[in-house]
C-alpha cells in the first residue's frame, strides 16, 4: 500500500471529482485513476462504484475513509518528527472576510500565546474559496458561513445575526414595535457582501408591496457603518461589526423580531475526520468564549 495511493482516494473522496483531485494534487486524471484501481486490487475491494464516468463510495469505501484519514495523518506527523525542522509547526487557519476583520485579530493572539511554539499562518478569503482550500488540505481549519458539503465537519461558534441599528436618539430608539411602513421611509443603508443572504430583507418590503428608500447602497461594512453613526441612515449590519459600537452607545440595536429574524452564525470547519490539533481546538474555543464575554468585562 503506498501513502499517495491513500491520498488519491481522500481528494476523490473529499472534493467528489477525480478531475477536480487531479488539478489539487497536480497530476493527470489517468495518474490518479491509476493509484485508486491499485488501492482497490490492494484492498481486495471496491472503494468506488463506477457508472459510465461517473463514480460514487461504495459502502466498503466509506468505511474506509477513518482509516486511510487515520494512516495519512500518521505518516504526516511521523514526518513531521522525523525531518527536525528548523521552523516550528505550522496551523494555517482561514476565515472569511467578516470574521477576517472582527474576530481573527482577536483569536490570532491569544492561540499564539496558548501555543507559542506553533506558528500560526492566516488566509482571508471567500467562503467558497475557502472550502475548496479546507478540502485540498491547504487550511487546517476555517470559519466560515454554513455549508454542506459531506467530507467537512462543522461547529456553530460565532452569532452573526443581522440587525438593525440606529443612532442615539433616532425616533425608532423610543418606539416599541416600528412597522414596515415606518422603516420604508427612513433612509436606509444596504450592505450587501456576498457573505449573506439579504432576500428575507427585500421579501420583507415586497410582501407590504413598499418600495423602501435605499439611499445608498454598498459593499463594504465600514464604509455602512460609517454612514449610519453620522446620522445620515440606519441600515441592518452583521452582529460582529456592531459588537463594539453597541457597547459603547455609538448604535443602538433596534428590535424588528416582529417584522424579520435574520440568524447567522460562523462555524469553525474542518475536515469529517476531526481537527487534528486538539489543544489548538481547545484553544480557539477558549478565545471565542472570551471574544463573546468581551461586552460583559466592559460593563463591569
Amino acid at each position: 500500500m503506498n501513502i499517495d495511493h491513500l491520498d488519491a482516494f481522500m481528494y476523490v473522496v473529499h472534493l467528489e471529482s477525480i478531475h477536480k483531485a487531479a488539478e489539487a494534487l497536480y497530476l493527470s486524471q489517468p495518474t490518479v485513476t491509476a493509484r485508486i484501481k491499485t488501492l482497490e486490487q490492494d484492498l481486495g475491494i471496491e472503494l468506488f462504484l463506477r457508472k459510465g464516468r461517473g463514480l460514487t463510495l461504495s459502502e466498503e469505501g466509506k468505511a474506509f475513509i477513518p482509516y486511510a484519514e487515520q494512516i495519512i495523518r500518521t505518516y504526516q506527523q511521523g514526518k513531521k518528527l522525523l525531518k527536525k525542522e528548523d521552523h516550528p509547526e505550522e496551523i494555517v487557519i482561514g476565515a472569511n472576510l467578516i470574521t477576517s476583520q472582527y474576530f481573527i485579530p482577536f483569536a490570532l493572539p491569544s492561540l499564539k500565546k496558548a501555543h507559542p511554539e506553533l506558528r500560526f499562518k492566516f488566509i482571508s478569503a471567500s467562503n467558497e474559496v475557502l472550502l475548496e482550500k479546507l478540502l485540498q488540505r491547504q487550511v487546517d481549519i476555517a470559519f466560515l458561513k454554513d455549508v454542506n458539503h459531506r467530507g467537512v465537519q462543522k461547529h456553530g461558534l460565532l452569532n452573526n445575526a443581522v440587525k438593525l441599528v440606529v443612532y442615539p436618539e433616532h425616533l425608532f430608539q423610543f418606539q416599541k414595535k416600528i412597522t414596515v411602513q415606518q422603516l420604508a421611509n427612513e433612509p436606509l443603508v444596504f450592505f450587501e457582501c456576498g457573505a449573506f443572504d439579504w432576500n428575507s430583507v427585500y421579501h420583507l418590503f415586497e410582501v407590504a408591496n413598499i418600495e423602501p428608500k435605499i439611499d445608498f447602497l454598498v459593499d463594504h461594512l465600514e464604509v455602512a457603518k460609517s454612514i449610519i453613526l453620522n446620522q445620515h441612515g440606519i441600515g441592518f449590519l452583521p452582529s460582529l461589526s456592531i459588537k463594539d459600537e453597541l457597547q459603547r452607545g455609538d448604535l443602538i440595536e433596534i428590535d424588528v423580531s416582529h417584522l424579520l429574524q435574520i440568524q447567522q452564525h460562523i462555524y469553525a470547519t474542518h475536515l469529517i475526520n476531526g481537527f487534528a490539533h486538539r489543544p489548538v481546538w481547545d484553544a480557539i474555543l477558549l478565545s471565542v468564549k472570551e471574544f463573546n464575554n468581551q461586552s460583559i468585562l466592559t460593563i463591569n
